[in-house]
């Protein structure tokens, strides 16, 4: 049984979704024929694979601090782990592997994909999991996905842009403590302020002053 051989052949928002979803066509190539894999993927953002611009490097502050620093403070990111089940296949097969993304800035996730003004961001993509498949003499075998196994792909930020365009159109999502809320609620009511908008534009403004 060969080794299995994995690419990221593109990603694109998946529509009509009820929540964020970024799809990624993922190809798996092997020799010998595959009844099915029980696949566990991570998938990593590497900042340090790309160049950033003095206003990005403002806007990441947050997450790397002061860019002078960035030889420390900057490594590679845990996006997210899923699971999904690749169908029979010989030769090749490709697979979506739909990645649920937030739009919630206490995420450091969202920060940074927030914090870019164009450009790709490098991913890597680990593979392991179970491959299950048919020996000479027509028994099934069991075997595992080699730990070695993994993918690069460098994501279009324009992919990202247009998934939450989609679901948060020139909106972002922002989550505060209940308490403060109230407060900003109260804030709202007592001034008869018809729209959220509105009213954290009079308490910045009010904060100017």
């Amino acid at each position: 049984m060969s080794n299995l051989r994995f690419s990221v052949e593109g990603a694109e928002p998946v529509s009509y979704a009820a929540s964020p979803l970024l799809g990624f066509l993922l190809r798996i190539s092997n020799d010998d024929p595959v009844r099915n894999i029980v696949l566990q993927v991570q998938i990593r953002i590497e900042p340090v694979q790309r160049r950033y611009t003095p206003a990005e490097q403002a806007k990441l502050y947050e997450l790397f601090g002061e860019p002078s620093h960035w030889g420390r403070s900057v490594r590679s990111m845990l996006w997210t782990n899923l699971t999904t089940v690749v169908k029979p296949f010989t030769g090749s097969t490709t697979t979506e592997l739909h990645v649920p993304c937030s739009f919630d800035f206490n995420v450091g996730v969202t920060k940074y994909f927030h914090g870019l003004e164009d450009g790709e961001i490098p991913l890597t993509f680990l593979f392991s999991g179970s491959v299950f498949y048919t020996d000479a003499n027509g028994a099934l075998q069991l075997m595992q996905v080699s730990w070695e196994s993994e993918a690069r792909y460098r994501l279009p930020l324009d992919a990202w842009k247009r998934m939450m365009d989609l679901h948060y159109p020139n909106a972002a999502w922002l989550c505060v403590r209940r308490d403060l809320f109230d407060r900003l609620l109260e804030f709202k009511r007592e001034r008869a302020i018809p729209t959220w908008e509105q009213t954290l534009e009079q308490v910045l403004d009010g904060a100017r002053a």
